[in-house]
């Protein structure tokens, strides 16, 4: 299992990293398989999405806001239950087809780690299987 590393630096954030996985799938040597992608904490996620226009991300998050605002009076002690809802409404994997040694994306599409409890030193696994 590979681990890429991440520092988010605002509390709720989108930070696109395709490029990272197409490095880990290229060192892995993987022509066809499938690269498993798994966030191990409970106010981060993991999603594809539109990576061309960067007003996607901003009405993602926006979006997102306003399904669970930060001000919602939660009774968590935390003060962090709006990013359990949204970690829990975008998912903490996917999973990712390899064909010809890369990841089988859509034109328009990329890898983001979201951040909903930020800023803090995050951690995407990455499990990559051949065919």
């Amino acid at each position: 299992m590979k681990t890429i590393d991440i520092r988010s630096r605002k509390r709720t954030e989108m930070i696109e990293v395709t490029a990272e996985i197409r490095r880990l799938i290229a060192e892995a040597g993987i022509r066809e398989g499938i690269a498993q992608l798994f966030v191990p904490h409970t106010t981060a996620a993991v999603t594809i999405n539109e990576n061309a226009d960067p007003d996607v991300v901003t009405d993602l998050l926006a979006g997102l806001e306003r399904l669970a605002p930060a001000a919602g009076g939660y009774r968590h002690a935390e003060g962090n239950s709006d990013a359990h809802i949204k970690s829990t409404l975008v998912g903490a994997g996917e999973t990712l087809l390899i064909e010809n040694g890369a990841p089988l994306l859509g034109t328009w599409q990329g890898v983001y780690f979201c951040e909903f409890d930020g800023p803090r030193q995050r951690r995407l696994l990455v499990k990559i299987l051949p065919q």
